[in-house]
């Protein structure tokens, strides 16, 4: 029997899952579980490269995993687990770090964006958070790795440290690919369809625990233009661009059939049915989150489980790499 491919992707519990992560990465997760060999984390040790309030910290993690789970992902099928709980993550980047080129984090894009965002808190965890992320990903062998295009550049990276790593010591680490499904959604903010739906942005943004009435208010309020007309033009019609991808991947319809659909109908009609798509599709989300979140005694026995599979698989590419660099066995 062929060997499944293995994936590895995380989310940061940084800030509430948005209607952006669902439609672009989660949905496709839950696609992919039947093909490949997945693991899906909870990466809290990326999260505080900004500062974050522990107690929320705490609390967001937690609602990820029942998101996560209440999104169609099998705890049976998938390994998932929260990063602070594995170690090996922590120690596999530290003996990367020493692989890794000063030059080569100071040219991350991300690196550079984030610094201008904290100016006043420009952290060395800030600066090395690639190589955490190379670690994350080298540590289980991934072949794969579902990626937007931002951070395609920190895969490169990955790339590149991996085979400097195995140039030094024979092979050790398998090169991963990044992995851009065909089905991910582009999804921009309502408030501003310029930029990627961000959970940092409230107004543009909406959660997949929002209230029906919260989803449909910012539906209402977002940006379009001075036409009526409802039509696809990435270009000039960005904001009902926007909106018409949003109500296809909430429906199943085709571009076309949307457009057919409003034809001639206006923004007043278009805009609150996009938000009745919405809301429907993340109604069962939202309400089976919130049962499992009121089990914590189950979603306690899944993240320990996940953490004790993921560590199965990182002591075995951990104890590999710590003897190939000369430390003693323990």
């Amino acid at each position: 029997m062929e060997q499944k491919k293995r994936i590895f992707s995380g989310i940061q519990p940084s800030g509430d899952l948005t209607l952006g992560s669902y439609m672009g990465a989660i949905r496709n997760w839950v696609a992919l579980q039947e093909e490949y060999d997945c693991l899906y984390c909870i990466v809290d040790m990326h999260a505080i490269t900004v500062r974050q309030v522990p107690a929320d910290l705490r609390r967001r993690s937690l609602e990820q995993l029942a998101q996560y789970i209440a999104c169609g992902l099998d705890p049976e099928k998938n390994i998932m687990f929260i990063q602070s709980h594995v170690p090996q993550h922590a120690e596999l980047a530290w003996v990367l770090g020493c692989y890794t080129q000063f030059g080569e984090l100071s040219r991350m894009t991300q690196f550079k964006q984030k610094s201008q965002q904290h100016a006043d808190n420009i952290t060395a965890g800030l600066f090395t958070y690639p190589v955490l992320m190379a670690a994350d990903i080298l540590l289980y062998q991934a072949d794969l790795v579902p990626v937007g295009e931002d951070q395609k550049q920190h895969v490169e990276l990955c790339r590149d440290i991996a085979t400097r790593f195995n140039f030094s010591f024979s092979d050790t680490f398998t090169l991963p690919e990044p992995f851009i499904p065909k089905l991910g959604a582009r999804i921009m903010s309502l408030g501003n369809p310029e930029n990627k739906m961000s959970k940092s942005d409230p107004d543009g943004c909406v959660y997949l625990m929002d209230k029906p009435e919260d989803i449909m208010r910012k539906f209402k309020r977002a940006v379009t233009d001075c036409e009526t007309a409802v039509r696809f033009d990435r270009e000039n019609k960005p904001g009902i661009s926007n909106l018409l991808t949003i109500y296809c991947a909430a429906t199943g319809k085709t571009l076309e059939d949307a457009e057919a659909e409003f034809k001639d109908q206006g923004y007043g009609v278009f805009k609150p049915a996009v938000g009745e798509a919405v809301v429907e599709l993340v109604r069962p989300i939202r309400e089976e989150a919130a049962r499992l979140l009121s089990d914590k005694a189950y979603l306690e026995s899944i993240y320990k489980q996940g953490a004790e599979r993921a560590s199965a698989l990182a002591n075995k590419t951990l104890r590999k790499v710590y003897k190939k660099v000369g430390f003693v066995a323990r």
